[in-house]
């Protein structure tokens, strides 16, 4: 019985030793192993790991499972060797390795399409807040965050042009929320200035009537405009430009916050040059009673830190013409401006500071 199963296995074997000689044994698919192999790897450098990693992995593992399925037919006596499994998957890795390349491609085009449109967006929308800063005294308080969402934009097209375009998207998103916190500056400045709008409009009218009523001199700073106006009997004498506290759109509060203060004062002291740091200086009487008034309150609120100082030495001086705001509080005239000024200026001509007025003989 042994001797005749070991004969038939030998008669098994020539046989098929024999179907080897004449028809061949079957080939493993390397070709397409190596055809998804290629795909995979362009799926790769098209960033499917970013964009489409789902399909990506499935392919890699098709070809794993193929490749090993391909070895262990490989391990069978070629009679008995059968490919078409492994065929068919590396097939299918193919396959799914090209819908991969084709996804991250598309993903990644409308990922650039809805970024550069974003950048566009970020582009105006920094051109309309540049417009309406260089307006405004709250230039000062916003240009931080404008500049943060400049940068953002110039950084944004640095990764864009590397094929970042997740993190440019970042970026703009970050400029974008600076512009909302420099809209909050300009829109609470906006309201604080139509809410007190009035008042201004008022202490110019009142000086200017009492201009034309005593026949005096008087002087109005428009701080919104940059202007100090000399008024002489009602009427406008003289324009100056003028430069401010490097925090122009807010009232002084306290020492050292950079606030030009607004309201109704007069000169209490003229310094001629070598008197005054700045040149020539008009001194005025910064804090009067409503600023000694505002700063109790303001302190009693919690407005300003209790170790405040409400300040004063507020003048009307030289070394101006800077075309910025950079004194501790001061109005600015260029030397020249100030040689003209102090000659119609003495002790008791009304100063009044407001931010905005409309009311102008």
């Amino acid at each position: 019985m042994r001797k005749l199963i070991i004969g038939f296995g030998i008669i098994l074997l020539l046989i098929g030793a024999v179907i080897v000689l004449f028809v061949g044994a079957p080939n493993p698919p390397t070709v397409s192993l190596e055809h998804a192999k290629q795909m995979l790897n362009k799926a790769e450098k098209a960033a499917s790991l970013r964009y489409s990693p789902e399909m990506y992995r499935a392919a890699e593992d098709l070809i794993k499972i193929g490749w090993m399925e391909m070895a262990r037919q490989n391990g069978r006596l070629a009679p008995f060797r059968n490919y078409k499994t492994a065929d068919s998957l590396l097939t299918l890795a193919y396959q799914k390795a090209s819908d991969a390349a084709d996804q991250a491609q598309k993903t990644l085009q409308n990922l650039q399409a809805t970024v550069q449109g974003e950048r566009n967006q970020l582009y105006d929308e920094l051109l309309e807040w540049r417009e309406s800063l260089n307006g405004t005294l709250a230039k000062n308080d916003g240009e931080a965050y404008w500049n943060r969402a400049e940068m953002a934009y110039k950084t944004s097209e640095k990764l864009m042009n590397m094929g970042e375009y997740e993190e440019a998207r970042s970026k703009i998103i970050l400029g974008k929320e600076s512009l909302r916190h420099l809209g909050k500056i300009v829109a609470d400045y906006s309201n604080d200035e139509a809410q007190k709008l009035h008042i201004w409009q008022r202490w110019v009218q009142e000086t200017i009537d009492n201009s034309r009523a005593d026949g005096t001199y008087a002087v109005i700073v428009d701080k919104g405009k940059h202007k100090a106006y000399l008024i002489h009997r009602g009427k406008l004498k003289l324009t100056f430009d003028c430069d401010l506290g490097y925090n122009p759109s807010t009232q002084k509060l306290f020492a050292g916050d950079g606030a030009t203060p607004e309201g109704k004062y007069y000169v209490t002291a003229v310094k001629g040059n070598g008197a005054s740091r700045y040149y020539k200086a008009l001194l005025i009487n910064y804090p009067n009673a409503t600023d000694r008034q505002r700063f109790a309150e303001s302190k009693s609120r919690g407005i300003i830190s209790k170790r405040s100082r409400i300040g004063g030495l507020i003048e009307i001086h030289g070394e101006g013409g800077r075309n910025r705001d950079w004194t501790e509080g001061c109005v600015a005239l260029s030397n020249r401006d100030m040689d003209r000024l102090m000659q119609y200026i003495s002790i008791g001509t009304p100063v009044t500071i407001v931010r905005r007025s409309n009311n102008w003989p």
